[in-house]
């Protein structure tokens, strides 16, 4: 599966060294940098690249390799076959917002947001502990680094895939 994963993070890089995107588009930001291997594999197998490619603005809270490992055995492969791209492709849209949002501008307080996948929702909390993401499952991602600024939006870093289910609680 690794070979897999490094063969698609390097397609997608490839494919971003001779395109005409932007030079810091959010794809080409999490392409090089090998922490978000597994999220670059997940975008290019569910055909995302070129759109986080585009103008945007978007938000994308991106697991980080250890946040995808800590899912139950499987998942990720499971979720990285081709008949399965419906489902990883929505896993994927719930951690991109179609906004610019930097950390400063997200309210004090508990507050929900809507990801691009419309029928979900995230409940984000801002207090003097910092910033955390509940998905649909009700666990808590914590944002472990803000606003990586691209060409085309912001990057925040987690430590946790969100997953769509349940209306977590704000």
């Amino acid at each position: 599966m690794k070979i897999a994963r490094t063969f698609a993070a390097a397609a997608v890089a490839a494919t971003l060294s001779t395109s005409a995107a932007l030079a810091n588009t959010i794809v080409d930001i999490a392409a090089g940098d090998e922490r978000f291997s597994t999220l670059v594999a997940a975008v290019s197998a569910a055909g995302l690249a070129e759109t986080l490619q585009g103008p945007g603005p978007f938000t994308v809270y991106a697991p980080v390799n250890d946040a995808f490992a800590a899912l139950p055995e499987g998942t990720v492969d499971n979720l990285l076959k081709p008949e399965n791209k419906d489902q990883l492709t929505n896993v994927l849209l719930y951690h991109v917002d179609d906004r610019n949002l930097t950390a400063g501008m997200i309210p004090a307080g508990s507050n929900y947001f809507k990801p691009v996948l419309a029928s979900e929702r995230l409940c984000i909390t801002k207090n003097s502990n910092g910033v955390m993401i509940a998905d649909g499952t009700g666990d808590m991602a914590n944002v472990i680094i803000a606003d990586i600024k691209a060409d085309n939006g912001v990057i925040h870093v987690i430590d946790k895939v969100l997953l769509p289910g349940t209306r977590p609680a704000c």
